[in-house]
């Protein structure tokens, strides 16, 4: 995780460079000169969409007037603040022609709801692998929780069930993308080879990075939030008694915490079907996970709807006599 620089007073968890409080117990940390660290500001130039807010690395061999996520404009700005930078690169183990494919495969899949012709009708309009940035954490908790199951009933369907457990959490991935949506780092997050880290980007001449814009503290909420589900689930498959379970309810006090930060390979394609443009992500190391929005055939829609329709109409005929 990121390189440790000192232990806290009161708790003796880990700082990170850049900590205003202690993420365990929140002691204010000494100013880095008290803690004898050196710390450089480093301001860079990067372009921003206007309509996502996506922020990536700015180069002048890679033009970006157009947003990779979101085809907008982007904008050039210089940074003020001290820019969080990622720790570990992960390598594109999927190329472009790869990525091509994976995009026929997907405008191939037979659904009943999409146009016949997408596949052969559907033109690809751009291609562009990028780096979105993510959180890695390694954290303890120790996790209280309550509930209600159907162990220990008896004449009565649910009974009370509480109880506390130690809990650990190892290479959790929290996204720091704006480009892309909540449900797509989560569907993409769970296929990297976090082993593969490199401390250079290695991939196409024309990748770009997306940077992080939250730093560690205000990444917190997340991680929190993160490891909050996480336990709802292990409560629930592991620790909760009998069967069925309502009304779960757990609360989660961190007992350490490691992050780093991590920049996480995908190709982001966009095509175009009948004058609209659609746009589909693949994962940079596994093409077999590929995300992306498709059209509706508005005549197979219609026609569900009439039948559903007509099968309701029916049904109130036979019932009303």
């Amino acid at each position: 995780m990121s390189a440790v620089v000192t232990g806290c007073e009161r708790c003796g968890s880990a700082l990170e460079v850049g900590d205003l409080r202690c993420p365990i117990c929140a002691l204010a940390v000494a100013e880095p000169s008290e803690r004898g660290v050196l710390l450089q500001k480093v301001q860079a130039k990067v372009v921003r969409c206007v309509t996502c807010g996506a922020s990536l690395e700015y180069s002048a061999e890679v033009k970006a007037p157009r947003c990779a996520f979101c085809a907008s404009v982007m904008q050039v700005e210089t940074t003020a603040d001290p820019l969080e930078q990622a720790e570990g690169f992960l390598p594109f183990l999927v190329d472009a022609a790869a990525a091509r494919e994976a995009l026929v495969r997907f405008l191939a899949e037979k659904r009943f709801f999409r146009p016949s012709d997408l596949a052969a009708a559907a033109a690809l309009q751009s291609l562009r692998p990028m780096w979105w940035p993510a959180w890695g954490f390694n954290a303890g908790a120790q996790v209280s929780w309550a509930a209600d199951s159907d162990a220990g009933s008896r004449r009565s369907a649910w009974a009370p069930h509480a109880g506390q457990e130690a809990m650990s959490f190892q290479n959790i991935l929290v996204s720091a993308s704006k480009g892309l949506s909540e449900r797509e780092c989560e569907q993409l997050a769970g296929h990297y080879q976090l082993d593969s880290e490199e401390k250079a980007p290695r991939g196409p001449e024309d990748a770009q990075v997306e940077r992080f814009d939250v730093t560690r503290s205000g990444a917190r909420k997340q991680i929190l939030a993160a490891v909050e589900s996480l336990a709802r689930e292990e409560m629930t498959r592991e620790h909760v008694p009998g069967s069925r379970v309502r009304n779960l309810h757990v609360a989660v006090v961190l007992s350490s915490l490691e992050t780093k930060r991590y920049a996480l390979p995908a190709h982001v394609l966009a095509y175009q079907y009948k004058g609209k443009v659609y746009r589909v992500v693949v994962h940079g190391q596994d093409a077999n996970v590929v995300l992306g929005t498709a059209p509706l055939s508005w005549a197979k829609v219609l026609l569900v709807a009439g039948a559903v329709l007509l099968t309701l109409v029916v049904l109130v005929l036979i019932f009303s006599r």
